[in-house]
């Protein structure tokens, strides 16, 4: 998962490190943010990415690492709850 965000998502920085700096990101299209805007509770900290994020003080790889972890959080307690409910509908079936 972390090999196709890195490669594959759209993002809305700017061609060079540099320029993004100087111009700022455009979270509004970036998939990385948009999977940070879902997953992510706390508001305020998703208000502090897209401001950090739109004046280019957070990179489009940071910003691609946050998505990363987070999404990889999500998917470890979704597989953890998946192996909990198979144990529950063998139960269920074989009772």
């Amino acid at each position: 998962m972390a090999r196709k965000i890195k490669k594959y998502a759209f993002s809305g920085g700017q061609p060079t490190i540099e320029e993004h700096r100087k111009k700022g990101g455009n979270p509004d299209i970036d998939v990385s943010f948009q999977y940070l805007n879902v997953l992510e509770n706390d508001d305020e900290k998703i208000e502090k990415i897209y401001k950090d994020y739109k004046s280019g003080k957070l990179s489009t790889g940071e910003l691609k690492k946050l998505a990363i972890d987070k999404l990889n959080s999500f998917l470890t307690e979704h597989q953890k709850k998946r192996q909990s409910a198979k144990k529950q509908i063998y139960k269920f079936i074989t009772d």
